[in-house]
């Protein structure tokens, strides 16, 4: 029988356009070691690690007639350097010239003829440091069968390329058009509801898409209580406006003691500090917007966050825990003066989930292969996806990572920006990773409806910086 696409990633496939690509990106920005690090070595390094993502050397082949759903197949033509693109800065580069081509490439959409990633290897930067911007479509990571990219070309050590068994790949066949709708016409007489589901996926409408994955992605992610729960729309707000083509990205670095030493004097979790901060930038943005904010003002935000299998509490070895992400709809308190309680009012709003008993600890996913954040971040992604667009503000997902450097062949990652995708009606998604004492936010923007990225991001900083003035 052929690999066939699940019922929410053919929903993926279906709800993008160009307003709306659907795939998570990243930027790991590398010190270049005085040995060399070039795209070449680059290539060789992804070329090695696709031997353990067979995903990435297959296409999307869609079903005539959509009398079922699309399957993967060996892309017979792969080529590597179609994936895998040089580009550079004039040097020497700056962040926001970086951040500006983040931008732009993350505002195309991915070629659904062709494996659905793309790696972009960008020299010039300042500081002889170099960087890999990652795109992965969110219908290729599941978590489990297939993981983020940037997860696997990362090691805890600096080390040459073990001895790779990759020109041993072979494609398959690719079936015929005869053949996808034979096996189509089986699979439906042996599940008869199968016809209506397919014609269901495949149809414009975006919102009967959507509610259909959120069906399904609710028995794996903890989508359909949260759904339950969101029984009234999100405040207006305007973040929540039909998106262009266009956008903007921007970077925040901050240092995870700060957040430490905050937890240390007014509690809370990291995560609760993040989110404080944000709402602290979000406030003065809408302030600077000339909204008029009241004591009761709110922004809600949907965090999606790792949780435990309820019935086995085991781990996957691909990195996270079963594939489970259940996402979380949090009001921001915009309208709140005093930094402390903002913090303390979140915290309490997050309690819940700690309470659940199914909550993952940041130790607990520091534990796993690799570097995980990306393939959290992209699981964070498929369940906001699911969601309508009414009943959040924004997307903000907050993955830790390890305290410790971590190293694509010779090369030390020194910063992890992730880029997380607009969803309809929304101009604005937070990516968040803590790496090596850092905590690195990752704002996407709609190039129209947030053209002042960069103010936003300088009022992370100046949030984060007015709460940790109160532990003095």
């Amino acid at each position: 029988m052929p690999d066939r696409l699940s019922a929410l990633d053919a929903s993926l496939l279906y709800m993008e356009d160009r307003s709306t690509p659907m795939h998570v990106g990243g930027v790991a920005v590398f010190e270049r070691p005085e040995f060399g690090f070039d795209f070449e070595l680059m290539c060789k390094l992804i070329n090695h690690r696709l031997g353990y993502l067979p995903r990435y050397r297959q296409r999307v082949m869609r079903v005539p007639g959509h009398l079922a759903r699309p399957v993967w197949v060996d892309d017979v033509d792969f080529d590597l350097n179609y994936h895998v693109r040089r580009s550079a800065l004039p040097a020497p580069g700056t962040d926001a010239q970086l951040f500006e081509l983040v931008a732009r490439l993350l505002a195309r959409q991915l070629d659904q003829g062709r494996p659905l990633w793309e790696a972009y290897f960008v020299e010039g930067l300042a500081g002889e440091r170099v960087a890999l911007v990652t795109k992965t479509h969110q219908a290729l990571v599941d978590g489990i069968g297939t993981i983020e990219l940037g997860q696997l070309i990362l090691d805890p050590a600096p080390g040459e390329l073990d001895p790779a068994d990759d020109e041993a790949w072979l494609p398959g066949k690719t079936p015929s058009k005869t053949e996808l709708m034979f096996d189509a016409v089986a699979e439906t007489v042996q599940q008869p509801t199968m016809l209506v589901e397919n014609a269901w996926s495949a149809a414009s409408d975006a919102a009967a898409t959507a509610a259909k994955a959120a069906k399904l992605a609710g028995a794996v992610g903890g989508v359909a209580s949260a759904m339950r729960a969101a029984l009234k729309p999100a405040p207006p707000c305007p973040l929540n406006v039909e998106v262009s083509g266009g956008r903007v990205f921007a970077g925040v670095r901050t240092a995870l003691d700060d957040y430490r030493q905050i937890r240390a004097i007014h509690g809370g979790t990291v995560n609760d500090i993040v989110l404080t901060a944000i709402t602290g930038a979000l406030r003065e943005w809408l302030l600077s917007r000339k909204v008029s904010l009241d004591g009761t003002s709110t922004v809600r935000a949907l965090v999606p966050l790792a949780v435990a299998d309820a019935s086995t509490r085991t781990y996957s070895t691909a990195g996270i825990v079963g594939n489970e992400v259940a996402a979380y709809l949090v009001d921001l308190p915009v309208g709140e003066t005093d930094p402390v309680m903002r913090l303390q009012h979140i915290s309490h709003a997050m309690a819940s989930h700690v309470d659940s008993g199914r909550s993952v600890a940041a130790g607990t996913l520091l534990r796993v292969g690799g570097f995980a954040p990306p393939t959290l971040h992209s699981l964070g992604a498929r369940t906001a996806a699911t969601f309508s667009s009414r009943i959040f503000n924004l997307i903000v997902t907050n993955s830790p990572g390890p305290q410790i450097p971590m190293f694509a062949a010779h090369a030390r990652m020194v910063e992890m920006f992730p880029v997380m995708p607009l969803v309809r009606n929304h101009a604005l998604a937070i990516g968040v990773t803590s790496y090596d004492g850092g905590v690195y936010f990752g704002l996407n923007g709609d190039r129209k409806a947030v053209s002042d990225i960069d103010v936003v991001a300088g009022m992370v900083h100046e949030s984060l910086a007015e709460l940790k003035g109160t532990t003095r």
